[in-house]
């Protein structure tokens, strides 16, 4: 079975060849490396191997042979299982069924969990479940907490906020650190609130775009994953400035939940280093 190393912390010399050498004696191939010294004198490594043996037995010999201050993660190289958040938009939400359905998105979506029931009918053609978890005449406490109940059932290894219109508590982010995935358009924080397209379009900007990113206790300042801009200027409408804007972050949440569900992403204090 095919494996994923990830390591990171303070460079050492030799480490690359401790690495390989462990999976040498462990009868392992390495099909891929990639690695990266910070200016700061930080270790980042991917190494994708596979090879009879025992995953844990190896994670012991590498933990034995490194120098300490060293994070070892070994994955399995495998789909994650993830959970998707709605409110009404359904444009990440489709673009998300529709890879999943053609195989292409390295996840498997176990349920979508929306404050609304607008969505269901589009989640029902994929034969997903779908929860529809209300926050009328609740405290944002209280939804969380039927939120969670529900993520029990599951147990996703992430979750995705798919154009999710609802600020989570710093409670309920504990629940999943690192390991909560968000996309907004790229105004922020110039153009807060609704209608940011218009208010755009009322000001004529010359660029529009995306950005994927983390979900921290600040919002939507969590490590960026992604980004992506596209030129506009005065021939388009703000109509016309939404629906590029949409494609955009349909695009670009994608791209990041590859790059997330392949075990490429280091989070670095609050920037991300992609292998």
């Amino acid at each position: 079975m095919k494996q994923i190393l990830l390591m990171d912390g303070p460079d050492h010399k030799g480490l690359i060849y401790q690495v390989t050498h462990v999976l040498y004696n462990h009868n392992q191939n390495i099909i891929s490396q990639d690695e990266y010294v910070s200016p700061s004198g930080q270790f980042f490594m991917r190494t994708e191997f596979e090879g009879e043996g025992n995953p844990k037995s190896i994670l012991d010999d590498l933990t034995a042979t490194l120098p300490a201050g060293l994070n070892l993660r070994l994955n399995p190289k495998k789909k994650k299982d993830v959970v998707l958040f709605v409110t009404k938009e359904h444009h990440c939400l489709g673009e998300l069924l529709i890879r999943y359905a053609f195989d292409e998105l390295d996840a498997t979506i176990q349920a979508v969990i929306s404050n609304y029931n607008v969505l269901q009918p589009l989640v029902s053609k994929f034969g997903i479940p779908f929860h529809f978890i209300s926050h009328e005449h609740k405290t944002r406490e209280e939804h969380e907490e039927a939120i969670l109940r529900t993520l029990e059932i599951y147990q996703p290894e992430y979750l995705v906020l798919a154009k999710y219109m609802r600020v989570l508590t710093s409670d309920f982010v504990k629940h999943y650190p690192n390991r909560i995935v968000n996309i907004h358009h790229s105004f922020l924080p110039a153009f807060i609130g609704a209608n940011p397209y218009r208010q755009a379009y009322d000001r004529g900007v010359k660029i529009i775009g995306a950005t994927a990113h983390f979900v921290n206790d600040n919002l939507d300042e969590g490590p960026i994953i992604a980004q992506d801009v596209k030129e506009v200027d005065h021939r388009l409408t703000a109509f016309d400035m939404a629906t590029l804007g949409k494609d955009t972050e349909k695009s670009v949440l994608s791209k990041a939940l590859k790059l997330v569900f392949n075990d490429r992403v280091f989070i670095h204090g609050n920037r991300t280093i992609i292998l």
